[in-house]
């Protein structure tokens, strides 16, 4: 049985396959329309998971939406009614939106040869609740799912059993934890939807002095829920401007980076009041999130240390790309009474390129190429990095979700402090204050990183503490609150990333490497040879490897 998952229409579109409940495609369709946070539906995507499949649309059992439309519709309606003649413009942009694209889902669907019974609609935070349990280790957990809004739903939480997810309570639109750090992002002036990786990463640099300033924004109760004053906000009447000029007053004078620990701060008391409650109802020590609030890696880091759950587990694509697969799964599941549940072990989903293919890519652009065997391959560059050369690295699959996870990465030395300076500048064109995350091989987590194994991720996930050997031999991974966003690698990895941590360890005595995106500064993460190439030459990487294909500047 194929079950294909969509989400489209909002921001990351993307498309996933199951072959008998497991997950055995899927993309954003960013990756292939080079368009970052792509909104439109994924045809690429949807292409893609057919061809890797080698099934047509006639094959498919069932298509599955990742919310509901016409509920959507009605949010949007009576939102701008009730703040009408304000809400002009947010109805004007919404109304454009919904009747243009986003209520004939269902016959864009068909135009893909698929019959109008196999298309099924599930609701948008019952599909970020799916992706996040149904691949989890548990069989029974808690699930909370946070976001910007599905179709009224901002924030919900239940409990997952088995095959079933059982929903227990919400939070609804306008009151939402997503577009409360979503307006202060675009106050900070970043693009929402991208830009609060960034806020994130801010925070380090500031302290909390604003903390009750924020508080004044938000009336928060004893089990999480929460009220946003609506005064200080126009993201539910304006279609171009998050806050209002009450809160543009309130906080036009304070440091930004201040501001950001303040909002992180803020975000914490809220989160960890709300999973408080969660895990006394529910009693149980495991806890799934979803949405893309999930993505918080520092909240993420602070879990286990500040509520009575042990046990978590994060889809390491927990926002609306993820959902695709969630919407699927919950229909396997939930809906079809299917018991039998697959763990994922890897997110290396995506489109591949095989050997051939990249040397015809090559030869085809005259580009001259040095072919080097595996053999060969590793321990020339575990010295090249070591000699301070940044490299662009693609192998295998690309990774599903916003982590580059050694399939398409940018690799450097940790060991030198102006590392991060160095790709920062010359290679990301972003903010000096982001930090880059560490790969680092599981036998030696212990001797750089802080914290229990099971916060420890593959997936780059959580933030830890580090130890003093962290700062003494690979500080340009370390942020400046001495914490890192660590990606786990052992030898279970599919690929050759574990072998060249290795090697890298055995020429220099760290398994550790720099491991960031391979993308510039507001472009998709790479997906073809010919998308590494361009950033190749776009940027100042020195090395670019494409399987055994490598080039040098």
């Amino acid at each position: 049985m194929y079950i294909l998952g969509i989400s489209c229409f909002y921001h990351d579109s993307a498309a996933a396959l199951l072959k008998n409940g497991q997950l055995i495609v899927a993309s954003a369709e960013e990756r292939f329309s080079r368009k970052k946070h792509d909104t439109s539906f994924p045809k690429q995507a949807i292409a893609f998971c057919l061809q890797q499949a080698g099934i047509q649309a006639k094959d498919i059992a069932y298509v599955v939406f990742y919310e509901k439309p016409f509920v959507k519709f009605e949010r949007n309606l009576i939102t701008s009614l009730e703040n009408f003649p304000h809400s002009l413009s947010f109805f004007v942009d919404s109304m454009r939106n919904f009747l243009a694209e986003k209520l004939w889902i269902k016959s864009d669907i068909q135009l893909l040869g698929i019959d109008s019974t196999k298309i099924l609609f599930v609701p948008h935070h019952l599909s970020h609740a799916a992706a996040s349990f149904y691949p989890s280790p548990f069989s029974k957990a808690a699930y909370v799912t946070f976001d910007g809004a599905g179709e009224w739903t901002t924030t919900s939480w239940g409990i997952g059993e088995e095959n079933k997810l059982l929903p227990k309570e919400e939070i609804r639109f306008p009151d939402s934890i997503g577009l409360l750090y979503a307006t202060f992002t675009s106050f900070l002036g970043f693009p929402i939807n991208d830009g609060e990786y960034t806020v994130m990463g801010m925070a380090s640099f500031g302290k909390p002095k604003y903390q009750k300033k924020i508080q004044k924004l938000y009336t928060l109760k004893n089990d999480g829920s929460f009220v946003l004053h609506k005064k200080y906000f126009s993201f539910n009447k304006n279609a171009t401007k998050m806050h209002s000029d009450i809160f543009e007053a309130e906080f036009s004078a304070c440091n930004k980076f201040d501001l950001a620990a303040s909002l992180q701060a803020c975000t914490e008391e809220i989160i960890f009041t709300l999973l408080h409650y969660v895990q006394a109802q529910t009693n149980t020590e495991n806890l799934c999130l979803g949405g893309g609030v999930a993505l918080n890696s520092v909240v993420n880091g602070k879990i286990r240390a500040r509520t009575r759950f042990k046990n978590i587990f994060i889809f390491p694509a927990s926002g609306d790309d993820g959902a695709a697969a969630g919407a699927a799964l919950y229909v396997y599941h939930h809906i079809l009474g299917n018991t039998k549940r697959k763990n994922i072990d890897n997110m290396f989903l995506g489109k591949a390129f095989s050997q051939k293919d990249i040397e015809s890519f090559l030869q085809s652009k005259q580009i001259s190429f040095t072919k080097i065997p595996d053999k060969k391959l590793l321990p020339f560059l575990a010295k090249q990095l070591s000699l301070g050369k940044v490299v662009g690295y693609i192998e295998g699959r690309a990774e599903y979700g916003p982590r580059a996870l050694g399939h398409r990465s940018i690799l450097a030395d940790p060991r030198k402090k102006q590392m991060k300076d160095i790709v920062n500048k010359k290679i990301k064109f972003r903010e000096e204050f982001r930090p880059f995350a560490p790969a680092v091989l599981q036998e030696d987590v212990k001797k750089y990183f802080v914290g229990d194994d099971r916060l420890l991720y593959p997936y780059m996930l959580s933030v830890c503490k580090t130890t003093t050997n962290a700062s003494k031999e690979i500080p340009a991974v370390l942020h400046v609150d001495k914490t890192a966003r660590i990606q786990t690698v052992n030898k279970t990895y599919k690929g050759k990333f574990y072998k060249l941590l290795k090697e890298f360890k055995k020429q220099t005595g760290i398994g550790v490497l720099l491991n960031t995106s391979f993308n510039l500064k507001g472009e998709p993460i790479v997906n073809s040879p010919q998308d590494a190439y361009n950033t190749f030459l776009k940027s100042g990487i020195d090395i670019l490897v494409l399987e055994n294909c490598v080039l040098q500047k």
